[in-house]
């Protein structure tokens, strides 16, 4: 593929691992808008930690004009990607307040590209969508900004992400990556695109809307998962029998599904089930299994905060003031990305009954945690003493603390990821 010159809008958990692998091969420009995330990829570290420096370092280039074969550079200036001809967007799809579906960051990205787009170029995009948003509401405000023709002038591609932020063994490269076009031509090009750097290799799905359709159900299949076990957890608890003792006698069976109970927040399992339920809705039709999932599972900050409550008051433990230490507030373990986390709910709830509650991770920056939530985290312990201790998110620093020293005299340990022994706690999910 000669004179390929890809562009990648949006430098986050998707498009920086994305931006790094294709400029082992190709010429890439990284574009975000963010100048601060721009200046800190070129200084050669990435705060999120998905990209080793050492490896992005290694396909840095200090300007566009050193680029030849092969590179990265990092730029907040649209202009810089006028010279490429293949656009790849990889934008964050979130929901608004109301669970309904937030495409402002498509829509400007759309228009970023069309701004700079030219004839025979292709753009990709990568974002969680329900089906049809590619051709029915980016591809219009392409036409628009740039007053060129859709399959005519220009081609669209979409190849859903499967990044899982903070897996360091399935990567960008090994996992296998669905792709697709707007033209039979345009489709077979997207793939080989991408074929030449995933090594796991590629499949290609028949239309656009069959691979935004197939995004969509990755995450929403896991979200009614995780809402089952835990709805099992809460009808366990009630009868007194250990959820996790359970979940492991069934797994003797060969077909039994390994999910267990906990919080489901991040940007992917917990929003782009709404992304589907929207797209129903709009041909009339009311998902059930799909949004009871979500209510199951968007309820459970609360059961835990209250399972926590119970269990001081069955020690004597007074609510009112009491000190809680919660430990972790990141969506997902050994990750610094606290976007959607459930954490949230937890505390919060727990600050409802008057509760003092502080949040100990090493992981999260405290000024993002500040920003999103208003909270104060801090990233080292202070030796204080609590009335409750509750594990929220299982960091590998966590394993080893001493978690029974870091409750007063009778206090509670409540585990819920259910990863510490359950001989040293009082209760878990």
């Amino acid at each position: 593929m000669d004179n390929m010159r890809i562009a990648v809008i949006g430098l986050g958990y998707v498009g920086l691992p994305l931006a790094r692998l294709f400029a082992t091969k190709y010429p890439v420009i990284g574009f975000d808008a963010k100048e601060n995330r721009v200046a800190e990829l070129m200084s050669g570290h990435d705060s999120t930690l998905e990209v080793d420096d050492t490896i992005l370092q290694s396909v840095l280039v200090s300007n566009i004009s050193e680029m030849s074969q092969n590179g990265l550079y990092c730029t907040n200036k649209p202009e810089d990607i006028n010279a490429c001809n293949f656009y790849i967007v990889c934008v964050p799809t979130p929901v608004d307040r109301h669970h309904s579906p937030d495409l402002t960051p498509l829509y400007k990205a759309s228009e970023t590209v069309g701004k700079v787009i030219g004839k025979g170029n292709i753009v990709v995009f990568e974002s969680t969508v329900y089906p049809g948003v590619t051709e029915e509401e980016c591809v219009p405000v392409i036409e628009k900004m740039s007053g060129l023709v859709f399959n005519k002038d220009f081609f669209a591609g979409y190849s859903p992400e499967r990044i899982n932020p903070g897996d360091k063994e399935h990567t960008v490269e090994k996992i296998k990556k669905v792709t697709s076009g707007s033209t039979p031509a345009t489709a077979l090009k997207i793939d080989e695109v991408y074929r030449s750097v995933i090594t796991a290799g590629t499949f290609r799905a028949s239309s656009i809307k069959v691979a935004e359709a197939a995004k969509v159900i990755e995450n929403s299949q896991r979200d009614i998962n995780i809402a089952f076990v835990n709805e099992l957890s809460k009808i366990f608890n009630l009868i007194g029998i250990d959820t996790g003792e359970v979940l492991e006698a069934a797994a003797t069976k060969w077909n039994f599904l390994p999910f267990k109970p906990g919080l489901v927040g991040g940007h992917c399992i917990g929003v782009d089930p709404y992304y589907l339920a929207q797209k129903a809705q709009d041909y009339g039709y009311h998902p059930e299994v799909i949004l009871a999932g979500r209510r199951m599972n968007d309820s459970m900050g609360e059961y835990i905060a209250n399972q926590v409550v119970k269990a001081m008051i069955r020690k004597d433990i007074p609510v009112r003031n009491a000190d809680v230490l919660v430990l972790g507030f990141t969506f997902k373990e050994n990750c610094p990305d606290v976007r959607n986390t459930k954490v949230f709910d937890v505390v919060k709830a727990l600050q409802d009954y008057g509760i003092r509650v502080t949040i100990y991770d090493p992981w999260a920056k405290p000024e993002d945690v500040r920003r999103e939530y208003g909270l104060e985290v801090l990233n080292t312990l202070s030796g204080s003493k609590y009335g409750a201790v509750v594990l929220a998110v299982s960091h590998k620093e966590f394993a080893a603390l001493d978690i029974r020293s870091l409750i007063q005299e009778n206090g509670v340990v409540y585990d819920v990821k259910g990863c510490i022994d359950s001989r040293l706690v009082d209760d878990r999910l």
